[in-house]
């Protein structure tokens, strides 16, 4: 089962396609989708859009993480962050593919067992679950490979499979 997690965003949107191979979890691709901050946001919203529509287009995941907004202080950062998850919402229904929403606390607990670990703890389980010869970088690469490894332990749960 292949599994695409995302951490939107619309300067860097993070995605990563990791394989789960019974017990084992494979990185298959990963990286960011970058836009400029000087660009029209309908510009930045189609870059994301198109290259997430390409990227599922060629690795044909079966299902789509998505890290759910968390709306801390930061209304400025909300906003266009809540734009950027639209984009994808639709690149994964344009896709008929199958979509999983997580929050940040459910992602960090599936990934180091504790729901409030830090980013750097995040960091080092997913270069170490996925066997990764370095930690990924920038940091939403690394979120995103660690929404796809929740996503692959959600779909590969028994009490989840049975609800379908």
């Amino acid at each position: 089962m292949l599994a695409l997690g995302i951490d939107p965003g619309t300067a860097i949107c993070g995605y990563g396609f990791v394989e789960s191979r019974g017990s084992r979890l494979v990185a298959h691709e990963y990286g960011a989708i970058t836009t400029s901050p000087k660009a029209p946001m309908q510009e930045r919203l189609m870059r994301i859009y198109d290259g997430l529509d390409e990227l599922i287009k060629k690795y044909r995941p079966d299902v789509m993480g998505v890290e759910q907004l968390f709306f801390n202080r930061n209304v400025d950062t909300a906003i266009p962050v809540g734009q950027a998850r639209g984009v994808i919402l639709l690149a994964a229904a344009k896709n008929d593919l199958r979509l999983l929403e997580r929050t940040p606390l459910q992602v960090k607990q599936s990934v180091t067992g504790y729901g409030k670990a830090t980013k750097e703890q995040v960091i080092y389980m997913v270069t170490r679950l996925l066997n990764l010869p370095k930690p990924p970088k920038p940091d939403d690469v690394a979120d995103a490979l660690a929404v796809a490894i929740c996503t692959s332990h959600m779909m590969n749960s028994f009490t989840f499979r049975n609800n379908l």
